[in-house]
């Protein structure tokens, strides 16, 4: 059964690759080149993730899987228009195919870190000596999803390089402050020390990477949504249409809080100790 569910999961990211293969055949240029555009991309990131990275763990795999839907559904709230449309001149260029599909595609793995950290959070309020099975299965979603963030942390940091050489080409700089440059080296250093908090003492602890997993998504979001929609600057091309603060982002945040302050209260669990 595990296996079919492998199959067919592994058939939808096979369909969704081909979707995006028919609107890059249509369109002309690679189907990352706007807000609509990026999130059906993040979403099959995520889909290749599961399929190909995580296919041991089905936790793993249901988790990419429920974050491609996740991505596919903000997509087609609404306030992201789906129709396919020229470029403005300065995508216009092969680093739309190698800047773009790298740092977008990063989104996508740091996204399932997010998702797994909150997961694992959620089974650390249901710890019990009479369920030691909950204690194992964090300790292995803690070890996919630091290998998903080394990933993640990866395709980040090459695809900001690559997009000052980029923007070199563009506009004759290679670094400008520009908002989304600022929030992307931004992310580029939360995710670093997030890595690295194991280093420190009582650092090494599944509670607290899956709790800093869940908090540095929030600087994706603000790179991803935050500057494209309420900031303005050279990268306003990829914005939607100004849109209010949504109010569910609000519960949303609670709920962070909620979950890692629940989650506390059983967080002695340690990481194994390599001799």
């Amino acid at each position: 059964a595990n296996k079919a569910i492998h199959i067919f999961i592994a058939l939808l990211v096979l369909i969704h690759t081909i979707g995006l293969g028919v609107r890059w055949y249509v369109g002309g240029h690679a189907p990352w080149s706007n807000a609509y555009e990026s999130m059906i991309y993040i979403a099959w990131a995520a889909g290749i993730a599961g399929v190909i990275f995580f296919k041991k763990s089905y936790l793993a795999l249901a988790t990419a899987s429920f974050l491609a839907g996740i991505s596919l559904f903000v997509a087609h709230l609404g306030f992201m228009n789906p129709q396919i449309g020229n470029l403005v001149p300065v995508l216009k260029s092969y680093w739309l195919n190698i800047h773009v599909s790298i740092i977008t595609a990063s989104y996508g793995f740091l996204g399932l870190c997010f998702m797994l950290g909150a997961i694992t959070l959620g089974l650390f309020i249901f710890r019990s000596s009479k369920y030691p099975q909950i204690d194992n299965t964090i300790l292995t979603l803690h070890t996919i999803n630091e290998m998903a963030m080394i990933l993640g942390l990866a395709m980040l940091t090459i695809g900001n390089f690559l997009g000052g050489v980029w923007a070199n080409e563009s506009w004759g700089r290679y670094w400008g402050w520009d908002p989304k440059e600022t929030w992307a080296l931004i992310s580029i250093v939360v995710y670093i020390i997030v890595l690295h908090i194991r280093f420190l003492p009582k650092g090494d602890n599944p509670y607290v990477f899956a709790t800093l997993s869940v908090i540095g998504f929030y600087s994706i979001l603000m790179t991803y949504f935050g500057v494209n929609f309420y900031l303005s600057g050279l990268h306003s091309y990829a914005a939607g249409d100004p849109i209010p603060v949504p109010t569910f982002l609000y519960y949303f945040v609670a709920a962070t809080i909620l979950l890692i302050l629940l989650a506390a209260r059983k967080s002695d669990l340690q990481s194994p100790k390599l001799n």
